[in-house]
C-alpha cells in the first residue's frame, strides 16, 4: 500500500492490518518502525529492501526472526535496484547485481579494477535512465563510453558481491535520509538571500538521516540575519528535505592559495554536525 507521508506507529498498524509481507525502506524508516510497533504487529512481514545501518538490520532480523534484509545498491538513475542479496548472506556489503543490470567498477579511463580494488562504480542496462532533462552537458558526462558513472566508489569481492566505499571527491553530493540533494542547488537558494555573501553547503554525519544538509556562510557587511531564517528562506525557494538543518556564520570561507573557495578544507573544519 502507499500511505500520504510516512509515519512510523501507522505504518506498523498498516503492516499488521494489511497482512504486508514486503516492504522497502531507507534509514531512518526501519528503526523508526521498530521503535514504534506493538508486539506481533511486524509478524506478517517476510522481507525488507533498502539501506540501514547494520545495527539497525540486526535488531530488525532479532525482532523479526520469520523476515530477511535484503541490501540494496541502486540510483533513480538505475530505476531503483542495481544490486539485491540477503544482507545475512554476505553481512555489510552492498549485495550482488541483478541479472538486468551490468555493474562494474572501474578506475579514471573506465577500464575494470581488479577485485578487491576501489574504483567508481558504473552501471549499463535496459533499465538504467536516458539522460538529464535538458541538460545536455551532464547527461554527455555521465555517460561517457556508454556507461552510467554514478559517482559512487565501491569494489567486488571474490565471490562478486559489491562493497560500497563512499562518493567519489569529485561528485558532490548529500544523501539524506535516502534523498539526493546536490549542494549547488542549496548554495544557489541561499546565495539569494540579501544577507549573505557566499556560502558552501556540504553534508555532516547525522544519527537519523544518515548525513544531514550544512551550510556555512558569510554575511553580507553590515547585514544581519539568523540561521532560522536562512533554513526558512532556503524552504521557499527548493524542497524542504534539501533545505540546510545546520547553518553556521563564519568571517570567511577558506581559499586555497589560487584563491578559490577550498571545498574539501571547508568540510574538514565544519565536518560535525
Amino acid at each position: 500500500m502507499i500511505s500520504a507521508k510516512f509515519d512510523a506507529a501507522q505504518a506498523a498498524r498498516d503492516i499488521e492490518a494489511e497482512k504486508i509481507t514486503v516492504m522497502s525502506e531507507f534509514a531512518p524508516m526501519l528503526g523508526s518502525i521498530l521503535d514504534q510497533a506493538k508486539p506481533g504487529q511486524l509478524s506478517s512481514l517476510r522481507a525488507v529492501t533498502g539501506l540501514d545501518s547494520p545495527e539497525t538490520i540486526e535488531r530488525f532480523e532479532r525482532e523479526c526472526p520469520q523476515a530477511a534484509f535484503w541490501v540494496t545498491f541502486g540510483q533513480s538513475e538505475t530505476s531503483g535496484l542495481a544490486t539485491l542479496s540477503r544482507y545475512r548472506d554476505r553481512p555489510k556489503s552492498a549485495g550482488r547485481p541483478l541479472f538486468w543490470r551490468s555493474i562494474a567498477v572501474v578506475d579514471g579511463d573506465d577500464r575494470p579494477k581488479p577485485t578487491g580494488e576501489t574504483g567508481e562504480i558504473v552501471v549499463r542496462g535496459p533499465t538504467v535512465f536516458k539522460g538529464y532533462w535538458n541538460l545536455e552537458a551532464d547527461t554527455a558526462h555521465t555517460f561517457r563510453n556508454s556507461l552510467h558513472h554514478t559517482g559512487d566508489i565501491g569494489y567486488f569481492d571474490a565471490d562478486g558481491y559489491l562493497w560500497y566505499a563512499g562518493r567519489a571527491p569529485e561528485k558532490e553530493l548529500i544523501k539524506t535520509g535516502g534523498e539526493n540533494v546536490y549542494p549547488a542547488e542549496v548554495e544557489n537558494a541561499i546565495r539569494q538571500h540579501a544577507s549573505i555573501a557566499e556560502v558552501v553547503v556540504i553534508g555532516v554525519p547525522d544519527p537519523q538521516w544518515g548525513e544531514a544538509v550544512k551550510a556555512v556562510c558569510v554575511l553580507q557587511p553590515s547585514k544581519t540575519t539568523t540561521a532560522d531564517e536562512i533554513v526558512d528562506f532556503a524552504g521557499s525557494l527548493i524542497a524542504r528535505y534539501k533545505r540546510p538543518k545546520i547553518v553556521v556564520f563564519v568571517d570567511n570561507l577558506l581559499k586555497n592559495d589560487a584563491g578559490e573557495i577550498d571545498r574539501a578544507a571547508i568540510k574538514t573544519a565544519h565536518a560535525q554536525s
